[in-house]
């Protein structure tokens, strides 16, 4: 069963072998319980495009997502994005997010799926699950 949606900084994180991230994913892969949108991977292949060794990373990046079902944008997502949208738009709301970052929310919200994040500017979306790792905690070994 599918229970949470990994963020773009989660999937870099664990792309650059970070063992935290690491530790805590990859249990839910082997699960199958966990999922992405294809805007976090195109994120993360923004990304890795700098890198000299992009071609490594990239074929690294998509034997990780074997394992991890990507939600595409569908009508009742942007609906979503939509909603949340005006009620992130000031005066009624604590300031917009970038569309994408939007997008990967309404996806979770959509499909009653927490997002996996270090992205604090999450905790602004209303009435969803967020489950926000602090970027330090991704850095450092595991205890």
């Amino acid at each position: 069963m599918r229970r949470d949606l990994l963020d773009t900084s989660i999937l870099a994180a664990v792309l650059n072998d970070r063992p935290r991230a690491v530790s805590l994913v990859s249990p839910w892969i082997n699960a199958r319980e966990v999922t992405t949108s294809v805007l976090a991977y195109a994120e993360v292949l923004e990304y890795i495009k700098q890198f000299p060794d992009f071609r490594q990373r990239h074929e690294v990046l998509r034997n990780l997502l074997k394992g991890v079902h990507a939600y595409f944008l569908t009508y009742l997502i942007l609906e979503r994005y939509a909603d949340i949208r005006r009620q992130l738009r000031p005066p009624h709301g604590p300031g917009l997010i970038g569309d994408i970052d939007t997008l990967i929310a309404a996806t979770a919200v959509e499909r009653s799926l927490t997002l996996v994040s270090t992205d604090a500017d999450f905790d602004r979306v209303p009435g969803w699950k967020l489950m926000l790792i602090p970027r330090q905690a991704l850095r450092t070994p595991p205890a």
